[in-house]
């Protein structure tokens, strides 16, 4: 008489749990990647080859010699925020236009976009600063 069990072993792999962890480490890597932001300037380019111009508050210079003109004055770094402040008071929306010469250093462009942004976080507004191009 043989003895047979009732509990028999499937030999079969169920494939059903390894693709539910796949799609949850997929969906884990998709929302952290999202969340990642990198240190990046965001500036509004104009075309240089579109005939739309932006609606102008103030137009800030920086020339080769590294300084600063607010319209045709001109201005110092520890200057510049007071100054722009003063002249967008009032306005919720405007416009910095900011012109510099191809050579100056990335530094001073950020000077201008820093001084904007404390602005913008000290009297709740939206200014923005357009990056001014020469056309093609």
């Amino acid at each position: 008489m043989a003895i047979e069990t009732r509990n028999k072993r499937s030999i079969q792999f169920s494939t059903a749990s390894m693709s539910d962890l796949v799609f949850l480490l997929l969906i884990f890597f998709m929302l952290t990647s999202t969340l990642v932001a990198p240190n990046a300037i965001k500036l509004l380019l104009p075309q240089s080859s579109s005939k739309t111009l932006a609606k102008q508050t103030i137009t800030v210079y920086i020339n080769d010699r590294a300084e600063y003109f607010l319209e045709e004055m001109p201005v110092s770094t520890d200057q510049l925020m007071p100054l722009l402040s003063k002249r967008l008071a009032g306005q919720f929306e405007g416009s910095v236009v900011l012109r510099s010469d191809q050579s100056v250093a990335v530094q001073y462009v950020v000077n201008v976009i820093d001084a904007v942004n404390k602005i913008n976080q000290k009297y709740d507004t939206r200014h923005k600063v357009i990056m001014a191009t020469r056309p093609n």
